[in-house]
């Protein structure tokens, strides 16, 4: 995949853009409704949270990795291990949504000033070659699915 400027300007807009969505979603919606599963085996609100809250933890440690290191071989994380091995699904919405809104700031953070070359900046995770725009562009783009799924639970 070729890491274009445009490219790296839409992961970047994309990944400001989940908290807004979901502080839009739940500004008005009662604790119970956050935890409500309206469709039987669906996540509640707080479950999906907390699902992106291990994403950007598995994923985000990959790319500290790839530009700390020159192309390392990562091992392959699922974030739903990673989640039931947290307390993330446990916690208030409240608290585990000022903690992600934190991350997701210093996500940015790092990534904005990245240059091109580091936005290249690979490592090899289950034998495919991911690089630090890949990781940064599958977050964004599952981000954007769960969304959707939030909002399709709210009824908005």
């Amino acid at each position: 995949m070729e890491i274009t400027q445009q490219g790296i300007e839409d992961v970047l807009q994309r990944l400001a853009e989940t908290p807004q969505r979901i502080k839009s979603a739940t500004v008005e919606v009662t604790p119970a409704q956050l935890t409500d599963k309206a469709v039987s085996k669906s996540w509640s609100v707080n479950e999906i949270l907390a699902h992106l809250r291990a994403c950007v933890d598995v994923w985000g440690e990959t790319i500290d990795r790839m530009l700390a290191e020159d192309d390392p071989t990562l091992p392959h994380i699922s974030p739903r291990t990673y989640l039931r091995k947290s307390d993330y699904g446990k916690m208030p919405f409240a608290e585990s949504w000022a903690i992600f809104v934190a991350e997701r700031a210093a996500l940015l953070e790092k990534l904005q000033p990245l240059t091109p070359e580091q936005w290249s900046r690979s490592a090899t995770i289950k034998e495919r070659q991911h690089t630090v725009f890949s990781q940064a562009r599958r977050m964004a783009l599952h981000e954007e699915g769960h969304c959707a799924q939030i909002e399709e639970l709210l009824g908005i």
